[in-house]
């Protein structure tokens, strides 16, 4: 109610009325507006918070903004190139490879994993098809993989002996973030 008294306040000093009308004769939703208010009282301002980001998402992934305008992104266990197990749902028991991240809603593409069937509209110079594409499973349904001993596992952090952090895994031990995965994820990246 005080947001809308202040609105209404605050419309109080425009003139709707015709040229030479007196103001007291032009009302805002049933109110004359001269009249009965005058400005917006000096303790409130108007704070218009905008997100430019949300607008590109569907509404049903609308998610809060931060002050600055940008969507929270999450924070995942698993980057571009691991290997990893789907541990729920209906790929549960299958290993593939992370393609793309969505981090807005932690979701996550794996590849040749959850596929889905997308319909594509003809146009005059190629006829319409059903073409099968991979659709995004949430990162929490999801474990690091070991290819060398087929088992999974959970994430950790440590700090090697050159200062550089890197993730490995608690039950195998093995280093995840070398430096030839990286420069493998790149160079495939880059190809494409």
């Amino acid at each position: 109610m005080a947001g809308m008294a202040a609105l209404q306040g605050a419309m109080g000093a425009l003139s709707i009325s015709a040229p030479g009308a007196a103001a007291s004769t032009s009302t805002f939703w049933g109110n004359p507006l001269a009249a009965t208010f005058s400005a917006a009282p000096s303790g409130i301002r108007f704070m218009v918070k905008t997100c430019p980001i949300e607008m590109r998402l569907k509404r049903w992934e609308r998610k809060k903004c931060k002050p600055n305008s940008l969507p929270m992104l999450h924070t995942m266990h698993v980057r571009v190139g691991d290997t990893v197990q789907v541990i729920a749902g209906r790929e549960k028991g299958k290993v593939g490879e992370v393609v793309r991240l969505y981090k807005h809603n932690s979701t996550v593409i794996v590849k040749d994993l959850n596929l889905k069937s997308k319909h594509k509209k003809g146009t005059d110079d190629e006829p319409g098809e059903i073409v099968m594409i991979e659709g995004p499973i949430h990162s929490s349904n999801m474990m690091l993989y070991s290819k060398e001993k087929n088992v999974t596992s959970r994430v950790g952090h440590k700090l090697l002996e050159d200062g550089t952090k890197v993730r490995y895994l608690k039950k195998t031990g093995e280093v995840i973030d070398s430096v030839d995965n990286w420069v493998k994820v790149f160079k495939e990246g880059d190809s494409e």
